[in-house]
């Protein structure tokens, strides 16, 4: 009897401590599309616009509280511009939409998948990833903090290299005040659910 006492407690000490090393599983976190927020700001010789583009999916993943990948989609069709009104807002809005810039009816989403991410401090990281417009790939650089349920991230986007070349310096010559510069800026409030 004591041998097989023995025998079942070592089994169990065994087993507990053979599921204590063995690492957690990655948690993926959907993010709320319809609380988080994208807005961007482009820039010209004579000021800028800015406006926002709803976001149509995303996940961030975790290990434990460290975050390690994510993933989004945004729904290009949402653009618009939030400093203009009426007349002005429509023209600038159709005119993002059409084939000199975003060809929103061709290509009707972007994506953004993390491929490398590093901790550079409490609840802050460097993240680089593959973003994808106009069906075109490039990798981009930004940082991201994470605080409880909610996540930033500020990314520079350089047009020019999505092959959208309306009114680019990197392209045209001899623009002058007509030219609109390459980077735009893209502030990102993310909401996602956090385990109960």
């Amino acid at each position: 009897m004591k041998k097989n006492l023995f025998a079942l407690t070592l089994a169990v000490v065994t087993t507990t401590a053979t599921l204590a090393t063995e690492p957690a599983a990655d948690e993926t976190k959907t993010v709320d599309a319809k609380a988080s927020t994208v807005t961007w700001k482009a820039y010209k010789v004579t000021g800028s616009h800015t406006g926002t583009v709803a976001l149509k999916s995303g996940s961030l993943i975790f290990d434990g509280d460290k975050l390690t990948g994510g993933e989004f989609q945004v729904d290009m069709t949402t653009l618009t511009a939030t400093d203009l009104e009426g007349e002005y807002r429509d023209k600038l809005v159709g005119h993002l939409k059409s084939d000199d810039f975003f060809s929103t009816e061709k290509y009707n989403t972007s994506k953004l998948v993390f491929t490398q991410v590093k901790s550079t401090g409490k609840n802050s990281y460097e993240v680089t990833g593959n973003l994808t417009i106009k069906g075109i790939t490039n990798p981009v650089t930004f940082d991201l903090s994470v605080y409880g349920s909610k996540a930033t991230a500020n990314v520079k986007v350089d047009r020019a290299a999505y092959d959208i070349r309306y009114g680019s310096g990197s392209f045209f010559d001899n623009l002058g005040d007509k030219t609109i510069y390459d980077e735009f800026d893209l502030v990102v409030d993310l909401e996602f659910a956090t385990a109960s």
